[in-house]
């Protein structure tokens, strides 16, 4: 019998590693309407992509892109674009 603590941790991160499977979680933390979720999927991508080589590219500090993508967190929405931006993923609205 398999304990509990015999299990790894899930990380969704290490899991994101193509355009396509990274736009869609993306698009699901869009739908699900929730900015918690928005951070935390946002969060999981560029640890997946490097969380310094993230922060390099949109201009801000690693460990503020840290504190940005917290579920907690309520990050200014020229933050969350310069994040997409570095991500290589573009927001675009549809009806």
């Amino acid at each position: 019998m398999t304990k509990l603590t015999d299990l790894k941790t899930f990380d969704v991160a290490e899991h994101l590693d193509n355009p396509q499977v990274i736009a869609e979680y993306l698009s699901l933390a869009l739908d699900d309407d929730d900015p918690a979720f928005i951070n935390v999927a946002l969060s999981d991508v560029a640890r997946a992509k490097g969380m310094t080589e993230v922060a390099k590219q949109s201009g801000i500090t690693r460990e503020a892109l840290y504190r940005a993508l917290t579920h907690d967190a309520k990050p200014r929405f020229d933050t969350i674009q310069k994040v997409f931006k570095a991500l290589g993923v573009k927001l675009v609205a549809v009806s």
